[in-house]
């Protein structure tokens, strides 16, 4: 669901902020900040750009039917009396 590539990208991009005394560490640490990046991402629950597109076009497709409805029902009402 994720674009990995990006992740991988900001892990490799935080362990480069690291002291240089840490570079011993610095596989463990961008294994860990995969993980942990990779686990809020899925907490957020976030939907695909393609989830979202197709929800966007079944909205538009029910407005428009929404006012098509509206248009017939607004036919088939009869007019306001203006009868005082």
């Amino acid at each position: 669901m994720f674009d990995t590539a990006a992740i991988d990208q900001l892990a490799t991009r935080l362990s480069a902020l690291l002291p240089p005394g840490l570079s011993t560490v610095r596989g463990e640490f961008e294994a860990n900040a995969r993980e942990v990046i990779a686990a809020g991402l899925r907490r957020l629950d976030l939907i695909t750009r393609e989830e979202f597109d197709v929800q966007r076009e079944l909205l538009a497709r029910t407005r428009q039917r929404v006012e098509q409805l509206e248009a017939k029902l607004a036919e088939l009402e009869p007019p306001p009396s203006t009868a005082n």
